[in-house]
């Protein structure tokens, strides 16, 4: 069994006992789609950590793209709510990389796939060396900004 999913599972247990419901509804709902990811398509298989990470990641997107949502639609304790959903998925993904850290990537990734020359074209070949570095450590729409920005 993976080490995060079962440090999900005690960090469950111990936001129960301390009634944080924030936290401990947070975490069934991470919970819940670590299983279903799990039993998705043919077979049930167990999840490695890597790809709990890209699950982590996943659920913590949803809850960015719903707080912007509900902001604008004047729906600031929503909003906030999400935000503090968004906070507790944080703790168990890597540290994000900061832009500059991405500019390095992107730019190391254009020279060793020799893609300066080609323009737009190449993004699909750079973007296939820079996803597996970041995945789980950059929101992917940063990452992409990134490469247009830097072939373009």
């Amino acid at each position: 069994m993976s080490s995060l999913k079962d440090r999900l599972r005690a960090d469950l247990t111990v936001a129960m006992k301390s009634r944080d419901e924030v936290r401990s509804s947070t975490l069934r709902m991470v919970l819940t789609a670590i299983t279903n990811a799990e039993v998705a398509g043919k077979q049930h298989r167990e999840l490695s950590d890597d790809d709990i990470v890209g699950v982590l990641s996943t659920e913590a997107k949803k809850r960015r793209e719903a707080a912007v949502a509900f902001e604008q639609g004047d729906r600031a304790e929503m909003a906030a709510k999400e935000r503090a959903e968004g906070e507790v998925i944080a703790d168990y993904l890597p540290e994000q990389l900061d832009a500059a850290e991405i500019s390095a990537l992107v730019t190391e990734a254009i020279d060793r796939t020799g893609a300066s020359g080609e323009g737009m074209r190449a993004m699909g070949k750079v973007m296939g060396v820079v996803t597996p570095q970041v995945k789980g450590r950059a929101d992917g729409g940063a990452v992409a900004a990134e490469v247009r920005r830097q072939l373009g």
